[in-house]
């Protein structure tokens, strides 16, 4: 972020691609690191529990960011913001080092490079290892296949929904900044409930049902879109029932990498996991585009939109009943 800052102060476009690019990257790597340190202290239905958590608080600091940047843009400009943000998020790093204690696989890695030390009981495998042990691992494969057919339509919620809730149906920025509002707030208060409630379920079965709850929520849309009235009514009911999906969905994908990773490779099992939907999610907003300009039909529009959700069902339907079933439970 401090890289961005001073990219926006110089004006150098390429310098500004540069910098946004290194803050989504700083992102992508810190994602499965966070995932593997709660994997390691939590087990069982303990974990499902660790990584709500862990949603509920980005949540909660992405609503005060977006309000607080939002807020000051207007009064010290972009390039103050993104250098508070920087010194906010170099706080934050420095928080963590200092005051997070290593993990169990931590501790065990620092033994195996330490000749002092006893030899470890669980040694960390090299890249080509944790290559080999996830090329054999189909089920772990064709879930991330699922993962990301499902992300192709979910991400449509941040790129092609928006823009057609204004553009289209013609919903004023208020409307549409208050039912942003009413995600994150049913995100932040219900998804410790929703995590609750899903103990003991099936991670694909919350898979399944979350994915299912995006196509309604977008068909929905589209089709009052269509007729043409209530679309108001549509949007906000929409947005609630597709955050109920965007709760169930969080659950599995935070955890059943994790749950399915040997000991050794939960870093390794989470990073495959995000590369491989994050395909889905960089591919949306082409998706969206170029369904968005090959039709002007409201309805039309979302159903071809959550085709790729069939896929991702069928898909999810196969591996649940080849995963193990107590890495399968929430």
């Amino acid at each position: 972020m401090l890289l961005t800052a001073a990219s926006l102060t110089s004006g150098f476009v390429p310098a500004i691609v540069v910098a946004f690019a290194a803050v989504n990257t700083a992102g992508a790597l810190a994602g499965p690191a966070i995932s593997a340190y709660i994997a390691d202290f939590a087990h069982g239905s303990d974990r499902t529990m660790g990584f709500t958590w862990i949603r509920v608080g980005w949540n909660a600091g992405f609503t005060a960011g977006v309000f607080l940047g939002g807020g000051l843009i207007g009064a010290i400009g972009f390039v103050n913001v993104a250098l508070a943000a920087g010194i906010v998020l170099a706080g934050g790093a420095l928080f963590i080092g200092l005051g997070l204690d290593p993990s169990p696989y931590d501790r065990e890695r620092s033994r195996r490079d330490d000749p002092t030390q006893p030899a470890p009981r669980k040694v960390p495998g090299s890249v080509r290892q944790s290559l080999r042990i996830l090329s054999h691992d189909r089920p772990f494969l064709v879930l991330c296949i699922a993962g990301a057919l499902a992300t192709l339509t979910v991400t449509q919620w941040a790129t092609t929904f928006p823009l057609f809730v204004n553009t289209i149906l013609g919903i004023p920025y208020i409307l549409l900044g208050i039912g942003l509002a009413v995600n994150g707030l049913i995100v932040v208060f219900g998804q410790t409930i929703t995590t609750r409630l899903s103990l003991g379920h099936r991670h694909t079965d919350l898979l399944i049902v979350g994915t299912l709850l995006y196509v309604v929520a977008f068909l929905l849309l589209g089709g009052f879109g269509l007729l043409g009235f209530a679309v108001v009514t549509a949007f906000y009911a929409s947005v609630v029932i597709l955050t109920v999906g965007e709760n169930l969905i969080s659950i599995p994908t935070t955890t059943l990498p994790s749950n399915l990773a040997p000991p050794t490779e939960v870093g390794s099992y989470n990073g495959t996991f995000t590369a491989l939907t994050g395909t889905g999610s960089v591919l949306a907003s082409l998706f969206g585009g170029f369904v968005l300009m090959i039709t002007g039909n409201d309805l039309l529009i979302w159903v071809i939109l959550v085709l790729p959700a069939v896929p991702a069902v069928l898909l999810a339907r196969w591996v649940a009943d080849r995963l193990p079933s107590d890495a399968n439970r929430a």
